[in-house]
């Protein structure tokens, strides 16, 4: 069973990889700590500061190709707030601007993963000229 168990992760590792090799752009976010590198066509372009879930609260991990995108989006969860430049990868998880800048670097989103404004607009800039088959959201701890 722990040989099983094994397997399966090496296997989730290698369908992350392939995921995102195969974009032309990637935002990898990394949980730990709490920063999101972009590449674009296999440059680096960003390293910014983000927000993720805050305690009792989910980011889920793995990798997903973008799924949608709203310029002006706002939350039907969370009392309408507001969610600039949201790039949706996994049911209701978005990237997306928030005008509470003062908390990124630490968690503090319900789950969303959270960006400067002007970072989110670039990320959503790219996302649509590459196209959502080619934008890639990977969250690893």
């Amino acid at each position: 069973m722990k040989r099983l168990a094994q397997i399966l992760v090496a296997l989730t590792v290698l369908l992350q990889a392939s995921v995102a090799s195969a974009a032309t752009l990637t935002a990898t976010v990394s949980l730990s700590t709490q920063t999101m590198t972009v590449i674009h066509r296999g440059k680096v372009i960003g390293r910014w500061p983000v927000s993720t879930a805050r305690r009792g609260k989910v980011t889920p991990t793995g990798a997903w190709t973008a799924k949608w995108l709203s310029r002006h989006h706002r939350s039907s969860r969370y009392n309408n707030a507001p969610m600039p430049y949201s790039i949706f990868y996994n049911g209701n998880f978005a990237v997306h601007g928030t005008n509470q800048v003062s908390r990124l670097g630490r968690p503090a989103s319900a789950g969303c993963v959270r960006l400067a404004p002007q970072n989110a607009a670039i990320l959503f800039s790219l996302a649509q000229s590459e196209g959502l088959a080619n934008t890639k959201i990977v969250v690893q701890r």
